[in-house]
């Protein structure tokens, strides 16, 4: 592990805690793996279906994790994760508790990190087998934790209006 990686993580924040969580993920070098915008909307190609699809079934394989809102950008994703643990109630709370990993730092079964890590891995995969080879997901995805309902509304807006803001979106290439 590199010693001058920046951490990118809120520390002593539990990620498999319930929660609502703004995850952006990007393509490798930005490039538009999943389609393209015309006339302010997103038309997905063949991976961009794959990774759509993907998305809407983490659930499936998470039983404590709902998606909300998402979109699937032509090099990047946005959505909104809500884990429920403990049947909390995800907007307005905070649920800041001891980082629960050791010190090696391995994935908690469960957190946001596995969640994202197990959706790159199985569009990669099926890119693999579709003679999409050349397909990479960037390393790390970014994340926010939303602390309110005000935060909450302000990020959804942002995804619902994504493709409309696309020319001036600081991921356009």
């Amino acid at each position: 592990m590199n010693k001058d990686r920046k951490h990118i993580r809120l520390p002593n924040h539990d990620y498999s805690s319930g929660g609502e969580y703004f995850i952006t993920i990007c393509t490798h070098n930005r490039e538009c793996f999943f389609g393209k915008i015309e006339n302010d909307e997103m038309i997905l190609n063949e991976i961009g279906a794959v990774a759509n699809k993907y998305l809407q079934e983490i659930p499936g394989h998470f039983s404590h994790a709902q998606l909300d809102e998402f979109i699937v950008m032509p090099n990047h994703i946005h959505c909104i994760l809500a884990l429920d643990n403990a049947g909390t109630s995800h907007v307005g709370t905070s649920h800041v508790m001891s980082l629960q990993r050791n010190e090696f730092s391995k994935p908690v079964k469960g957190s946001v990190s596995v969640i994202i890590q197990q959706f790159k891995a199985s569009v990669k995969r099926w890119c693999n087998a579709n003679t999409h080879d050349y397909f990479e997901w960037q390393a790390r995805f970014h994340d926010h934790i939303i602390r309110n309902a005000k935060s909450y509304e302000k990020i959804k807006n942002y995804i619902i209006n994504n493709p409309k803001n696309w020319n001036g979106d600081s991921l356009h290439p």
